[in-house]
């Protein structure tokens, strides 16, 4: 699934990367504790967070995740929207919860880690 689709399908805000929107994802992982992040082993991956801080770029950064989504109306800091860019990473910015999200990208076609 392109990420330009996610975007329509969250009713969602992109705020880093919007150069990237056709770029491809295959898994979804949801999670807002980064050492459950960090754990994940899987190529073409977006993470859902609530956890809307420098942690959690860097965190992405350290897993080759270069797609994240925050949930629950979090918004990206200034300082975070450009360490995300300066590591070519999308940022998106969702109003929905991350069960309803996660509920979103799976009916859709995303696929779980595990």
């Amino acid at each position: 699934m392109k990420i330009r689709e996610v975007v329509e399908l969250l009713n969602a805000k992109v705020v880093s990367g919007q150069a990237l929107l056709d770029a491809e994802v295959e898994y979804c992982f949801a999670s807002d504790l980064m050492s459950d992040v960090l754990t994940v082993e899987t190529d073409n991956l977006m993470l859902l967070t609530g956890l809307a801080n420098l942690q959690t770029i860097r965190t992405s950064e350290m897993s080759d995740i270069s797609k994240i989504i925050f949930v629950r109306k979090k918004k990206a800091t200034d300082e975070m929207i450009k360490l995300a860019a300066e590591n070519e990473m999308i940022l998106i910015e969702c109003d929905y919860s991350m069960f309803k999200t996660s509920g979103i990208l799976y009916k859709s076609g995303l696929k779980p880690v595990y």
